[in-house]
C-alpha cells in the first residue's frame, strides 16, 4: 500500500512539476496538488464536470483510479483519487476551489448533482471577494472563491 501511494505521488509530481515553478525557479503558489477522496470516481467525475463545465480526464495507474481536472495554464494540479485510504470527509482542510468571475453560477448547480450547500454565497471579512462552503456527491467539504 505504501508503495502504491509513493508511486502516486511520483506520477502526480510528475504530472505538475513544470506547472508549479516559475521560470525562475520560484514557488508561485503554496499548492501544487490537491486530492480530493472519492468512493464513487465516476460520479465524483459527474459532479465536478457538471458544476465547474470542465472535462476531467480518467486514467489509472497502479490500481489506483483517479480523474485529472484540467491542468494546462494552471498553478495547481488537482486529483479526484479512488483508492485504498481515501475517504471523503468533511474534517480537516477545506479547499477552495477558484469560481471565476461570480461564484453563484456554480453554487447553483451544487444541490442539483448531489451536493449540499453549507454556507451561501458571503462576502470575505476584508471586502475582497466572496465565498461558499459545500459537500461534494462524495461527502467531501469544499469551498468556492471568486471576486464577485
Amino acid at each position: 500500500m505504501k508503495k502504491m501511494i509513493t508511486n502516486l505521488i511520483a506520477a502526480i509530481l510528475a504530472l505538475s512539476l513544470l506547472q508549479c515553478v516559475n521560470k525562475q525557479n520560484k514557488m508561485n503558489s503554496y499548492i501544487s496538488i490537491f486530492e480530493i477522496p472519492a468512493k464513487d470516481l465516476k460520479k465524483a467525475i459527474t459532479f465536478y464536470e457538471s458544476i465547474l463545465d470542465i472535462k476531467i480526464e480518467k486514467m489509472e495507474l497502479q490500481g489506483i483510479k483517479m480523474g485529472v481536472l484540467p491542468y494546462e495554464n494552471q498553478q495547481v494540479t488537482g486529483l479526484i483519487v479512488e483508492a485504498q485510504g481515501y475517504e471523503p470527509s468533511t474534517n480537516g482542510i477545506t479547499v477552495y476551489l477558484n469560481a471565476g468571475e461570480d461564484l453563484q453560477i456554480i453554487l447553483d448547480k451544487i444541490v442539483k448533482n448531489g451536493g449540499k450547500i453549507l454556507i451561501p454565497k458571503t462576502p470575505h471579512a476584508d471586502g475582497n471577494g466572496f465565498f461558499a462552503i459545500f459537500i461534494d456527491s462524495e461527502g467531501n467539504k469544499m469551498g468556492l472563491n471568486s471576486e464577485k
